[in-house]
């Protein structure tokens, strides 16, 4: 059952687009606060002095929701209505179903152009598995961009094995605000992205050929699950992702989720999660950046490749990160994974810039290619 509270909104904290962060003052508990979220594109726009219904269900179990009750609705106030955009629902079959304007429907201007996909023609498709991982790929492929005297498009497909809503996430839009990030698209049932897709691999043939991606980064948003077994775990999307990009003519770089920080051992060196998606998910050749580390960490990474023979099924690269690492300190977005910051974390946060690193050489070597093609 949906725990749920009745309260009065006493404060608005912050407000930015798409999401509302409030403190409610709920029934039979005066003077006690309680922080919620307010998704406007489900419940519209709430005021101090309204009445709401919240969703304690998350806090009330413990779970890594960042503190936050979720408004299911406003009390005595109609949700303002307005056209919608599209025929296409996502959260279908539930009270909350929203109808979008998705980029392959055929009320979409994109429609036509969609129809005429053919393949991705080696485009870099950068899959990941936690949304922490974003910033470190997109500040590096823009610095390695730069230093090729190039400049070149990044769009984020948001999957929705974790958080559904995209605004929830607070790294999108400090990306999108520095231009490391140009465009998003929202799959299946995640919503509110710059523009909706039905599934992963129409989002990823829409990045390519609608929104002319140069690089075009998959992963799920924040919010990552696991249940400490092999398959149970949100971040399988990474594997998924993977196999959408090779069987469109993509190039996948699957970025490889190290640590020797975590205090779980089966995150220590190769997450158990990164080898079930490599070993048991991915049915096609990626590429694999590992950062340079000390002698022991790569002994160590290499030793879990070689007995996995992954080194054998994948493409397996060795990048100097460090440079990608100096641009994510430098842009000033503060990011962390599972609370744990860049100087704790060196190893998780340098496999990231490795993957954006590669990415970014990809995207050179074939302008190179072109420029030679067209000068012949």
């Amino acid at each position: 059952m949906i725990h749920r509270l009745l309260g009065t909104v006493v404060s608005i904290t912050t407000d930015r687009p798409g999401i509302q962060e409030i403190e409610v003052e709920c029934e039979g508990s005066p003077g006690s606060l309680r922080i919620a979220v307010n998704i406007t594109d489900l419940t519209g726009l709430v005021s101090v002095g309204d009445i709401v219904e919240l969703n304690t269900a998350a806090v009330e179990m413990g779970l890594g929701t960042g503190g936050f009750d979720f408004v299911i609705s406003v009390r005595n106030r109609p949700h303002a209505e307005k056209e919608p955009p599209g025929h296409i629902m996502k959260l279908r079959y539930t009270p909350v179903q929203i109808p979008v304007l998705a980029l392959e429907s055929p009320e979409s201007p994109l429609h036509d152009t969609l129809a005429e996909f053919s393949g991705l023609d080696e485009t870099p498709v950068v899959c990941f598995e936690l949304h922490s991982q974003l910033p470190a790929i997109c500040a590096s492929i823009h610095w390695a961009l730069n230093e090729c005297g190039r400049s070149g498009r990044v769009v984020y497909v948001m999957t929705d094995g974790a958080s559904l809503p995209l605004v929830f996430s607070r790294l999108v839009p400090q990306l999108k605000e520095r231009r490391l990030l140009h465009d998003t698209i929202t799959a299946g049932h995640a919503f509110g992205g710059d523009f909706e897709a039905v599934n992963i691999y129409s989002a990823i043939a829409a990045a390519k050929i609608a929104l002319k991606a140069d690089v075009i980064v998959v992963g799920q948003g924040p919010g990552n699950v696991g249940t400490e077994t092999a398959l149970g775990f949100s971040g399988i999307d990474q594997g998924l992702a993977v196999n959408a990009a090779a069987s469109l003519g993509g190039v996948p770089i699957f970025v490889p989720r190290i640590s020797f920080a975590d205090a779980r051992s089966r995150h220590i060196g190769l997450s158990h999660h990164s080898l079930t998606n490599l070993t048991k998910v991915v049915r096609a050749p990626a590429i694999l950046p590992v950062p340079r580390l000390t002698k022991f960490e790569l002994n160590r990474l290499y030793s879990v490749l070689e007995q996995h023979n992954i080194l054998d099924t994948h493409d397996v690269v060795t990048v100097d990160a460090e440079k990608g690492m100096k641009a994510l300190e430098e842009c000033g977005i503060p990011v962390t994974t599972m609370g744990r910051g860049l100087t704790a974390e060196r190893a998780f946060f340098l496999a990231s810039c490795a993957s954006g690193l590669l990415a970014a050489q990809l995207v050179e070597a074939r302008a190179v290619q072109a420029q030679r093609t067209d000068s012949e």
